[in-house]
């Protein structure tokens, strides 16, 4: 028998970029059911999600390929909205993103990034420095305050543009770091060996690890 689960993007679907690179982790017995928080609005629309000023930001890409800045309290209505509808039609439903939602409201299991990636790296760093790559300069203080005590040392890099991973990588080695992780699903396996390779560090990759739990669970 055939799992269905339900991957809830805060962008729009289908994420192409993202779900070739989940779908063999997930194995023969799991199907999936995309949907986004974003997929019925319009431009316009999803204009007005922009953030202001002190408001928690995230970052999530549209159907046209564009990354889009959002605000999380906007964006949540929506994103519950998708949430009720796609639990009608899965066994259970993984957020795809690393954000924090402790206020979704769910009937089936639900898996958010954040939690299994926060309970992962408290499992295996020990005294060591966690390096974070985080999209934008501006998520690098609130995404920081997640990991509790763990040290942390962080910089930005989006996964949705051409951009330099190796340097930032480095530095981060340089502060103490003895352990990555990519925080958000936008990172693909390309990215994790950038900063593997650049580093020869263990790298947890956000997608990958979420994928590998949900195929647990199925």
């Amino acid at each position: 028998m055939v799992a269905k689960i339900g991957l809830i993007t805060i962008g729009q679907s289908p994420r192409s970029d993202m779900t070739p690179e989940m779908k063999p982790l997930l194995g023969s017995a799991v199907s999936f059911m995309e949907v986004g928080a974003l997929d019925d609005l319009s431009e316009k629309e999803i204009e007005h999600l922009a953030p202001s000023a002190n408001e928690v930001t995230y970052i999530s890409r549209l159907r046209s390929g564009k990354s889009v800045k959002l605000s999380k309290a906007k964006l949540l209505p929506y994103l519950q909205d998708q949430l009720n509808k796609v639990e009608e039609q899965v066994a259970s439903s993984i957020v795809v993103c690393t954000g924090s939602f402790p206020t979704l409201t769910y009937k089936k299991p639900l898996l958010f990034p954040d939690q299994i990636l926060k309970s992962v790296v408290q499992a295996v760093i020990g005294d060591g420095t966690l390096g974070l790559i985080v999209p934008l300069e501006e998520q690098k203080n609130q995404l920081m305050e997640k990991w509790g005590n763990v040290p942390v040392v962080a910089a930005a890099v989006s996964p949705y543009e051409e951009a330099d991973f190796e340097a930032p990588a480095k530095e981060l080695k340089k502060k103490g770091a003895t352990i990555f992780v990519l925080d958000c699903m936008g990172y693909t396996e390309a990215h994790k060996e950038k900063v593997k390779s650049a580093t020869g560090l263990p790298t947890i990759l956000s997608r990958s690890i979420v994928a590998r739990i949900a195929a647990e669970m199925a």
